[in-house]
């Protein structure tokens, strides 16, 4: 069984909500042109990674272009639902592409989480995954998540059957317990979604693929320092860098953890790959961590699927 699938290796229209999703749905048109049924973009694609939340002058107590600039993620933050994801929805099924989109959502109390959002071919919101736990810097912009979305979703084939896929944000993939909960739930390709993917999210990915026995999307983005706006709140801290801030490194893996397409640098990028499922099947002879190589006798996971809220 044979599946196209691609990653969007995009430079985003930073902190541009409406310019994200215009450009989000251009590619997801030209994936489906090229043969994909399932496109993967990097962690919060929609509207920029913020970058700056380790760069040290967002962590000034009271810092008025800090707040200004919070402010202005969050205005351009995607909420679930709304019309820009009924746009997304639409390009879709128009394509007929699965699309797992990285995304700075606002909820509705305010904050801001990491998500990935899933909708399927058909166009239909399939679930969303809020990262786990802001790393480091990131805990001054995104709330944590919960394991409510932590889930594989199947994208039908036809008379082929169906594929399985899901999705984890960056660190998440040195968290063993969010791995396993996928590779429980019979997971076949992977969206390792990540804001660059230098060598050790390589390691990463690799690893991940050679645990899950899964073929991994390595989405990673490509953001030059003249990509930000203009009027940049904190282009100061930015100011003695290098022009490339983000240089992509997307690459699909295989479940051997060999890649079938080598990471790409330096530029935007479709990365295209034909997947052939039956692999999945061929490695998982010496190695299935949540079948014959498991032991449910002696290890006990239980999630907690019941979303976070305020009021109950």
């Amino acid at each position: 069984m044979k599946l196209t699938v691609a990653i969007a290796q995009a430079t985003p229209v930073a902190l541009d909500l409406a310019g994200c999703v215009a450009k989000a749905c251009e590619w997801i048109a030209e994936a489906g042109r090229r043969g994909a049924r399932l496109l993967a973009f990097p962690e919060t694609w929609i509207p920029v990674y913020p970058l700056w939340c380790d760069a040290g002058t967002l962590g000034k107590w009271g810092h008025a272009p800090s707040k200004k600039l919070h402010a202005r993620l969050a205005r351009n933050s995607l909420v679930i639902p709304s019309p820009e994801t009924e746009k997304v929805r639409r390009t879709a099924r128009e394509a007929r592409c699965a699309v797992v989109l990285g995304a700075n959502e606002l909820d509705i109390s305010g904050s801001l989480y990491n998500t990935l959002l899933f909708i399927s071919a058909e166009g239909e919101i399939l679930g969303r995954h809020r990262k786990l736990v802001p790393t480091f810097g990131e805990r001054l912009v995104w709330g944590h998540g919960d394991a409510a979305g932590l889930r594989v979703h199947a994208l039908p084939l036809g008379p082929a059957g169906e594929a399985r896929f899901g999705g984890l944000v960056c660190w998440e993939h040195w968290m063993p317990l969010s791995r396993q909960v996928l590779h429980a739930e019979g997971e076949q390709i992977h969206v390792a979604a990540w804001p660059h993917a230098g060598e050790i999210h390589q390691l990463a990915s690799r690893h991940y693929a050679f645990e899950g026995r899964a073929f991994v999307l390595a989405a990673a983005c490509f953001l030059k320092r003249s990509d930000l706006p203009a009027d940049f709140e904190l282009a100061s801290d930015f100011a003695a860098s290098p022009d490339v801030l983000l240089d992509g490194g997307s690459a699909v893996i295989g479940p051997d953890s060999e890649y079938i397409v080598e990471p790409v640098r330096g530029r935007e990028a479709l990365l295209v790959a034909e997947l052939d499922l039956e692999r999945v099947a061929e490695e998982k002879l010496t190695l299935d961590v949540a079948g014959h190589y498991s032991r449910p006798d002696i290890f006990d996971l239980r999630v907690n699927r019941a979303p976070l809220t305020q009021l109950r």
